[in-house]
């Protein structure tokens, strides 16, 4: 009864351990954060995330509270809200380069808090402002990449909100 729940996660970590070497080589081509970065990070945390899986579902069956097929307690999947948020991870790629990566992803973050049910104005703006913020930070000034800046006047909108956060 354990052994189809863990045995998910358990391939996810093998796959993440026999992916990894391959990333090697890809740091031969840049000095400093190289291509393999990012690959590397992507296996490092599909691998965290299935051992996390491995537990939850391990101290499930240890508890006793596997649920039977019947019987689950999580809810229905809504197949409305999956498609919509499916069509905004689309929109978001097709809008980028025309509205620019702060104001696209401030809008791609409020949006996405609201269909997943979040209520808190609070909440959506400080996730927006500290994860808008955090993204530019983390790609334009440590990992020096160039992001979409938008065309005519969401150019200039990108450009002063990297001046005033210091940006360049």
């Amino acid at each position: 009864m354990l052994a189809p729940r863990v045995a998910a996660p358990l391939a996810g970590v093998a796959l993440a351990i026999a992916l990894y070497p391959g990333t090697w080589g890809l740091d031969t081509m840049a000095r400093g954060l190289g291509p393999g970065f990012w690959p590397r990070l992507a296996l490092i945390g599909l691998a965290l995330a299935c051992v996390a899986k491995f537990v939850e579902e391990w101290r499930r069956a240890r508890a006793g509270a596997i649920v039977t097929a019947g019987g689950d307690a999580r809810p229905p999947i809504s197949h409305a809200k999956l498609a919509a948020g499916i069509g905004l991870i689309m929109l978001y790629v097709l809008l980028a380069p025309y509205v620019g990566f702060p104001l696209v992803t401030a809008l791609f973050i409020a949006t996405f808090m609201v269909l997943c049910g979040t209520r808190s104005v609070r909440a959506v703006v400080a996730n927006v402002v500290v994860g808008t913020v955090g993204l530019l930070y983390l790609f334009v000034k440590l990992v020096y990449l160039p992001l979409p800046k938008g065309d005519g006047p969401f150019e200039t909108l990108t450009l002063a909100l990297y001046r005033a956060l210091r940006l360049f």
